[in-house]
């Protein structure tokens, strides 16, 4: 994962092929473990789940973490927490990506005052079971590399998840109806370096094997697999244009897993 690297213009900042499935502006998060001055207290803000990771973007400009990227390939033991009483809240593990601003690991804890942490959690493990089918067993966390060219405000398909679902899952937007504000959601045309839910989207370094034209895929990824991530790299939902959405096959449908089975991570 990366620190500051997720923000322009008090917003949060996505790559090329990377889609907000989930948007909830009422989120605490807490570090333990780490002793770098940008982890220390509370931090209160907006968390997004995209199709390769969760970003935190703090509602405290005046903060050193303005914001925080948990690519799905960083994070392990991640737990959801339903205590008698409190909040209930998501727990976990993150590792630090190679040029992401910290070294190292840490815990991390996200509160859900609003409500909604147990389908968050559920949903972000679902996300990241279909991302990590994606790359291959052990994937460290790749180096973060700054965008190269400028960044611009984001189309709406970027931040308008598809109502048919994703293979046969649909993110659960009835608890999180509210989408971010249009001019809060910035791209690059950059390409993230670790997979999501629909593949890696063609980047140059990713450790794959030629694919379909202009897609590239892991070489342990099955065959049903390919075919998903083709798929899914074909893709585009217009919100104008429902019909033009691309229905998922129904061979997906299981409940979410836990995040050890998932990605296959055991414990460090």
């Amino acid at each position: 994962m990366s620190l500051n690297t997720a923000h322009a213009n008090d917003g949060v900042l996505i790559h090329l092929g990377e889609q907000i499935l989930l948007f909830c502006d009422d989120v605490t998060m807490e570090f333990h473990g780490v002793e770098q001055a940008e982890f220390r207290g509370s931090k209160r803000g907006r968390l997004y789940l995209t199709t390769h990771r969760m970003i935190f973007n703090n509602r405290n400009g005046s903060d050193k973490m303005v914001s925080f990227s948990f690519p799905f390939v960083s994070i392990s033991e991640v737990e959801l927490e339903q205590p008698v009483f409190g909040a209930n809240y998501i727990k976990g593990k993150v590792r630090a990506q190679p040029n992401g601003n910290w070294v190292g690991e840490a815990k991390f804890k996200l509160m859900f005052k609003s409500g909604g942490c147990i389908e968050f959690g559920q949903a972000m493990l679902k996300a990241a079971q279909m991302a990590m089918r994606m790359g291959p067993p052990g994937y460290a966390p790749p180096p973060y590399v700054p965008p190269s060219g400028p960044w611009y405000a984001a189309p709406p398909p970027a931040y308008a998840p598809n109502p048919t679902g994703y293979y046969g899952w649909v993110p659960p937007t009835d608890t999180f109806p509210q989408a971010p504000a249009p001019n809060s959601v910035f791209m690059t045309d950059m390409p993230l370096p670790y997979p999501g839910i629909n593949g890696y989207n063609g980047y140059a370094n990713a450790p794959s094997a030629p694919g379909a034209a202009g897609f590239t895929m892991p070489q342990n990824t099955s065959s049903q697999d390919a075919k998903a991530a083709e798929a899914a790299q074909s893709a585009y939902y217009d919100p104008n244009k429902p019909q033009c959405a691309y229905v998922p096959p129904p061979s997906y449908y299981e409940p979410p897993p836990s995040y050890h089975h998932a990605t296959g991570k055991k414990d460090q």
